[in-house]
Parts: structure tokens; C-alpha cells; sequence
């Protein structure tokens, strides 16, 4: 008999295949989805005690198609759907097909018509198989407010008449973007959570990672998704090592290396082999690219930043913005000195973009202690602290803050 974990992780591979199948079949993607959880908490129930079937595939879509016809029955509109009910159930309709719609509803989910936490909630309850509960926990708010956002989700698919298909060819680079971005959200909400007492939320770098690597199944040959998938590898290497036994932030240069995920740095610094310069180059190539550069020097000290910096100016062309300004200031502060790192730094004081985020006074801080302005840099890292929303690193720059005098 399989172990829980294995049964879950079952299941929530199952989920979109088992989704996407009804959907194709019937069309109402908010009645199909909540019949597709049902059947899953079925069968967390049900086969704890029986064991796994056969085929658990056709275990779930045989169990979510009758909610389903249950569903349609008991509604006030039961005279409009009595016909569909009853030919559901004539003999000779067959199983639905083997055909996996997983990238379909992926797309679907991620549709631009949607906000972006729509699109993020509606992927790791679909797509994901998360129930509403853990991903309100994931992002810290109420059940019932999640709820409330998958609903609206829901309802404006419902009402927008999107269809079950994948995007036209001339529309799927653009959607698949938005694909892309959403699983990148994911993770690093998870990577690094924006509020609450822990630094990360393993749950969700992992979904994360097992969405994007089921993405580049599917879609092999998009060096973006490789990309993509190799970054969040080769940064969740470092995962063991970005606590102490406190679960107190420690940067990158002070982590032990021996701590890092070997096997995971391994199969990301593989893939940004086999993809860089066989594809059109993409942020998320590049920023694997540099991850890989970190995970692969044997000591801080020995990390090559004359290539990081290079490999954030050609990142600084492809996707401009002032997240990719920060990061390429501390790498040219480590190339040229910490001054040239400040000036760069001193360019985002007026990008309203940098106004709600904590890190732009946090890496000034770092600069201006390398600099050797401890004054300076104590109060950049206290208002750093009171900026952040998050326990851990708030900790961690009140300790910078308090060593420095």
C-alpha cells in the first residue's frame, strides 16, 4: 500500500489530467472543478483505508462525473438539465479521453482576463490540486477570502466564455508568459514569503517546481521553460542553508555550501547547458545562468562576478527594470567597489516601483557597510527592517543594524 505522501502526490498529478478531461467533455469549468475536488477528497479518504486502485484516473473522473450528474440533478434548474443528466448516463458514452489537457488548463487558468491572484489561486487549486484551505494558508489571508477569489475566478470564466482550447498559435508565446510568470510568482512567494514568522514556504517552492517541470514535459522544446525550471532549482539548492538552527536569515556569502543540494544544482546547471545558445534567450535563462555561476564557485570568495555582472547587463537589455538594476549594482560593486554599486543604487530613488519594497534600502545598507560607513549603513538597514513584513528578515537587519553600533 502506498504511504500518504506518495497517495498525495498522486493525487495532485492526477488533478489537472482529471480536470481538463471533464472540462473537454462538458464544458463548466467551475462545476467540473468542484466536482474534481470532491472526488479527491474521496479518495484521500477512501483509499487510505482500500488502497490505491488500479487506475486512479479513472477512479477520479468516474467518481467526479457523478457529483456531477448528483450536482446537476438536486439544482433549481433540474427540468433545463434533466436531458444532459440523462444522457450522461446512457450506456455507450465511454470513459472520457486519454488525452492529457493539463497545459490546456494550465492556460486557461492563467488567462489574462484574470488578475494576477486569480490566476494564482485558480493554478495551484486546478492545476496544483492545493485545497482552499492551504492556499489561504500559503498567501495569509482567510479561508473564506480565498474562497471568495476562487469564486469570482471562476464565475468570470463562467461569464467571459472562455474557451477550452489552447491559445491560437499567434497568442501562445504571450500566454505562455503569463504561464511562466504565474509559477514564478508561486515560487517565490514561497522562496522568500512576504509576510508571516518563516523565511520560506517549502509547500510551495515544491508545487511550484513540480508545475514547472511538468510545463517543460510538456513543452520541451521552450528554452524559457527550461530556463525557468533551472532557476528555481538552482536557488532551492540553497534552501537547507538560508536558516540557521534559529531559523535566522544567512546571505548567500556565509551559507556552508556543503549544505546545498547537490543533485539539485546539478540537473539546473544541466539545463541551462543544454538550453543556452540553442534558444532564444529569455530572462529566465539568464537569471538560471547566473544562479549557476553562485551554486558552482566552491567558496564565496571564489565567485566569478566579473560574469554575473556581465550576465545581468545582457539581463538589463532583454528584460530592463529596477529589480534586475539592484541586483546588477551589488554584482558591480564586487566588481569595481562598493561606491560604484552605490551610485548605480542611487539611480532607483525616484522609481516609484522601489517605493514598498524593503530591498533597496537593504542592499544600500550592505554597500555602504562594505564602503566603510558603518553610520550610514546602520540606518539604512533599520529602515530596511521596518519595511519588511517578514519575521526573519526583520531579525536579520535589526542584527546588521545593532552590530554596526
Amino acid at each position: 500500500m502506498r504511504s500518504e505522501p506518495q497517495v498525495e502526490g498522486l493525487l495532485r498529478e492526477l488533478a489537472p489530467q482529471v480536470l481538463g478531461a471533464l472540462v473537454r467533455r462538458h464544458g463548466r469549468f467551475d462545476a467540473c472543478e468542484d466536482a474534481v475536488q470532491e472526488a479527491l477528497l474521496a479518495a484521500t479518504l477512501q483509499w487510505a483505508v482500500e488502497g490505491v486502485p488500479d487506475s486512479p484516473r479513472s477512479w477520479l473522473l468516474t467518481v467526479a462525473d457523478r457529483r456531477l450528474v448528483d450536482e446537476w440533478r438536486s439544482e433549481s434548474a433540474r427540468r433545463r438539465r434533466e436531458e444532459t443528466a440523462a444522457t450522461l448516463e446512457l450506456p455507450g458514452r465511454g470513459q472520457p479521453s486519454d488525452q492529457d489537457d493539463t497545459l490546456t488548463l494550465l492556460f486557461l487558468c492563467c488567462h489574462p482576463s484574470l488578475s494576477v491572484p486569480s490566476q494564482l489561486a485558480l493554478t495551484l487549486r486546478a492545476v496544483g490540486g492545493l485545497s482552499t484551505a492551504e492556499i489561504a494558508n500559503a498567501f495569509l489571508v482567510p479561508e473564506a477570502t480565498m474562497a471568495q477569489r476562487i469564486s469570482r475566478a471562476k464565475q468570470s470564466i463562467k461569464s467571459t466564455g472562455i474557451r477550452f482550447d489552447l491559445p491560437p498559435e499567434p497568442e501562445r508565446a504571450d500566454r505562455l508568459r503569463v504561464v511562466m510568470h504565474v509559477l514564478y510568482l508561486v515560487y517565490n512567494e514561497g522562496y522568500t514569503t512576504s509576510s508571516g514568522p518563516a523565511l520560506h514556504r517549502a509547500d510551495l517552492t515544491t508545487e511550484a517546481i513540480r508545475l514547472t517541470r511538468m510545463l517543460h514535459q510538456l513543452m520541451p522544446r521552450e528554452g524559457e521553460v527550461a530556463g525557468l525550471l533551472a532557476l528555481m532549482l538552482l536557488t532551492d539548492a540553497r534552501r537547507a542553508a538560508r536558516t540557521d538552527a534559529e531559523g535566522s536569515l544567512v546571505p548567500l556569502a556565509e551559507q556552508q555550501r556543503g549544505r546545498w543540494n547537490t543533485a539539485q544544482i546539478e540537473e539546473g546547471v544541466a539545463l541551462v547547458t543544454r538550453t543556452l545558445g540553442k534558444a532564444p534567450i529569455g530572462p529566465y535563462q539568464l537569471q538560471a545562468a547566473i544562479a549557476a555561476v553562485h551554486d558552482e564557485a566552491p567558496s564565496a570568495g571564489e565567485t566569478d562576478w566579473p560574469q554575473i555582472l556581465a550576465l545581468y547587463e545582457v539581463l538589463e537589455q532583454v528584460s530592463p527594470g529596477p529589480v534586475v538594476t539592484l541586483n546588477r549594482a551589488v554584482a558591480l560593486a564586487m566588481v569595481n567597489g562598493p561606491r560604484a554599486g552605490l551610485a548605480l543604487l542611487g539611480t532607483l530613488d525616484s522609481d516609484d516601483r522601489m517605493a514598498h519594497t524593503h530591498r533597496l534600502e537593504a542592499v544600500r545598507g550592505h554597500l555602504l557597510e562594505l564602503a566603510g560607513d558603518p553610520v550610514a549603513a546602520r540606518e539604512a538597514y533599520q529602515r530596511a527592517a521596518r519595511m519588511t513584513a517578514s519575521v526573519p528578515e526583520q531579525r536579520y537587519l535589526a542584527l546588521r543594524a545593532t552590530r554596526l553600533g
